[in-house]
């Protein structure tokens, strides 16, 4: 088993089924965590309910996996919402404005507009993920990176430059093709780097 192998365990609750999640969800774990999740949707007949409490790392890959199968519980008419989320879960939701889609209750009624309004949202948010992955590999390959250490640079610099953080992404992309990154940008990345090496003892 791989070090980042989360652990999931899943339970029937009346209609629906209470998926935990343990670890870390990250790019290697994606496969595993679609998978369950799509089995458990298929024999629940109202959807899931989420405890995501203890996830200890969150990224955009694996954010990616929940929307693509909350978008596939939209279009069966069923739910996924997020009962439980941990400080990294929650930030990620809040950096790309997804939270709202996994509260409960967000998909009730029959108000098809709003629906549409939620279904574009998702696939907004999933759109980003290709250009924020493109940005990791951007700091991966400058400054040496895990794929873990880069997800937490752009967290820090977005929180600290108040900058969505797929616009950051966008940013630090564009810069590879010639395009300087702005100069508090630079300072506020050179500065996550600096901290994370120190955290690392290097």
């Amino acid at each position: 088993m791989r070090p980042d192998a989360p652990v999931i365990d899943r339970r029937p609750d009346g209609a629906r089924t209470i998926v935990k999640v343990r670890g870390e969800l990250g790019l290697q774990s994606g496969d595993v965590l679609r998978g369950t999740l799509e089995a458990a949707l298929t024999t629940s007949p109202e959807g899931l309910d989420l405890d995501l409490g203890d996830v200890d790392f969150c990224d955009c890959s694996a954010l990616n996996v929940l929307l693509g199968v909350r978008e596939h519980a939209v279009a069966e008419g069923k739910t996924v919402t997020v009962r439980a989320a941990g400080p990294v879960v929650e930030r990620l939701f809040t950096l790309t404005g997804t939270r709202p889609l996994f509260r409960p209750g967000a998909a009730d009624g029959d108000d098809r507009e709003d629906l549409g309004a939620e279904v574009a949202q998702l696939r907004r948010a999933m759109r980003t993920r290709p250009t924020i992955d493109l940005a990791r590999g951007v700091l991966m390959a400058s400054f040496g990176l895990s794929p873990q250490d880069a997800w937490h640079v752009l967290v820090m610099v977005s929180q600290h430059t108040n900058t969505k953080l797929h616009r950051l992404a966008e940013d630090l992309v564009t810069a590879v093709q010639g395009d300087p990154l702005p100069e508090e940008t630079q300072r506020q990345v050179a500065a996550a780097v600096a901290r994370l090496s120190a955290s690392d003892g290097h």
